[in-house]
């Protein structure tokens, strides 16, 4: 009898954000496959987590060394998947900063976790802390920044003695084989760190077999994995995006506010969990700082003819540009007016779409409730400080917001009034800055869980385990008839 043929690997067609061609095939992994990697991953990691922490750590040395010398490459690599974004270019560089961040953070953030000391209600009980690791993290990354939100957890899992597997989106997936070059040069690493590859399903079969998992991406698909992981009983540490707000106050510098307001929103096509996507203004200076904002955003470039050299690239996800033009259009249907920009152009078989401002729009508007992950600015007037804040705060989201004032004390008095997890003062987009120096929370439907920033963010892949000592007399039940009395 003649043996059966091998079954064919399945495929998934790539498209290229600045051609719209699909350049690049990508193999689908199977749920068995997955189920292997993961049982791999489990099984190694046992002798990964039972190393000190400074053994690991030269492990991670050795790979930061790995990464230092492709660093251009990721960054190559990472431009094709996003259709070249400023930051992609240097996404080699950041990872440097990641991993070498953590070599340096590490110690001290586990070490501020551990606990040796004597009970405060039973002195001659001794207690000490031990942390452990969950055995395998799944990480499923998404397509905007594909790689730096796919290693923002995966570098300290590692660290904290998890091994991981990882399923980048499918819509971004040229980055993750260059970067798994540099993990396969360093054994030990290759060993616990992994990928899979494919679409939802297969980050359903990650779910399955994980203990931990962290998911960046849509509500709706957050909301799936939430109920996944419930179900399996695991936890799970959810991003799922923003609608932030930013306020102009009637002193603030008006130039500054339109120049930080522009980049904030439109900064890589506006793709960025973080991005301004609504700014209320008060009424006495709305229209002259329109009038800056429109003449900036008309002076920004795209870069079709030159990846490196425009301001803003394409749309990395080609249904996107559709969502972004359902938004425009529900919003003028309603009676905002666009002032510049607005409309998706298809240039050598790339989406653009230029900066975006427009005015008169309403909260009744889709652009002003839903995420839009576009580049574009509503600019909404409004008449005080209250009431400013109550529309910075009508959102289900909460992830960052921005206010732009004439002083310090201005802008922080009405930033502790708004719900997100992040406020920015006398700028946007100031999120690389908290990195290493705070962890922070997302507010409403922008996410769950611990930080995945500063120094805590490590502690969201370790259980902490006490271990107790009696150095007293132990307790006789037949003594216990005592206890409550008077004078016991």
């Amino acid at each position: 009898m003649a043996s059966a043929a091998p079954a064919q690997e399945a495929m998934l067609a790539v498209r290229n954000p600045r051609t719209g061609e699909a350049d690049f095939r990508l193999a689908v992994s199977s749920p068995s496959q997955v189920a292997e990697k993961a049982a791999r991953l489990r099984e190694n990691q046992k002798a990964w987590a039972a190393q000190p922490l400074q053994a690991r750590m030269g492990v991670m040395a050795r790979w930061l060394g790995e990464v230092k010398a492709r660093a251009r490459d990721i960054g190559e690599q990472d431009a094709i998947d996003t259709g070249g974004c400023h930051t992609s270019y240097i996404q080699g560089f950041i990872t440097l900063a990641n991993i070498g961040g953590w070599i340096e953070d590490a110690p001290k953030a586990l070490g501020n976790y551990e606990v040796h000391t004597r009970s405060a209600v039973m002195p001659d009980v001794e207690i000490r802390s031990q942390l452990v690791p969950y055995s395998l993290v799944g990480v499923i990354s998404p397509w905007n920044a594909p790689l730096m939100l796919a290693l923002l957890d995966a570098v300290p899992a590692l660290f904290a003695g998890s091994a991981v597997l990882l399923k980048p989106s499918e819509v971004t997936p040229r980055v993750i084989e260059t970067v798994f070059e540099t993990v396969r040069a360093v054994p030990e690493l290759a060993a616990v760190f992994d990928y899979v590859t494919g679409p939802g399903e297969i980050g359903q079969a990650v779910i399955d077999q994980a203990d931990l998992v962290c998911f960046t991406g849509s509500v709706p698909t957050g909301r799936k994995v939430a109920v996944a992981c419930a179900e399996r009983l695991i936890p799970c540490f959810l991003e799922l995006g923003g609608k932030d707000p930013a306020i102009v106050t009637e002193t603030a510098d008006l130039e500054r506010a339109a120049t930080s307001v522009l980049r904030g929103a439109v900064y890589a096509t506006g793709q960025v969990c973080y991005s301004t996507e609504r700014v209320y203004v008060h009424e006495s200076v709305h229209d002259a700082f329109v009038e800056k904002l429109v003449e900036k955003a008309r002076a920004v470039r795209l870069n079709a003819d030159n990846p490196r050299a425009g301001h803003i690239g394409p749309f990395t996800f080609a249904p996107q540009a559709e969502i972004v033009k359902r938004h425009l259009e529900d919003a003028t249907a309603k009676g905002a007016k666009v002032l510049t920009g607005g409309e998706v152009e298809a240039i050598d078989g790339g989406l653009y779409m230029r900066p975006t401002v427009l005015t008169g729009v309403t909260h009744d508007m889709t652009i002003m409730q839903d995420e839009t992950f576009g580049p574009c600015v509503p600019v909404m007037a409004y008449s005080d400080i209250d009431e400013a804040v109550r529309l910075a705060n009508d959102t289900q989201f909460g992830l960052t917001a921005s206010v732009l004032a004439g002083s310090e004390e201005e802008a922080l008095a009405i930033g502790r009034r708004i719900n997100a997890g992040a406020v920015f003062l006398q700028d946007t987009f100031l999120t690389f800055g908290k990195m290493r120096s705070i962890g922070t929370h997302s507010f409403g439907f922008s996410g769950l869980g611990g930080s995945r920033t500063g120094l805590e963010s490590i502690l969201r892949f370790v259980r902490r385990k006490a271990l107790m000592t009696q150095h007293g007399a132990v307790a006789d039940i037949q003594d216990d008839h005592h206890l409550g009395k008077p004078g016991a």
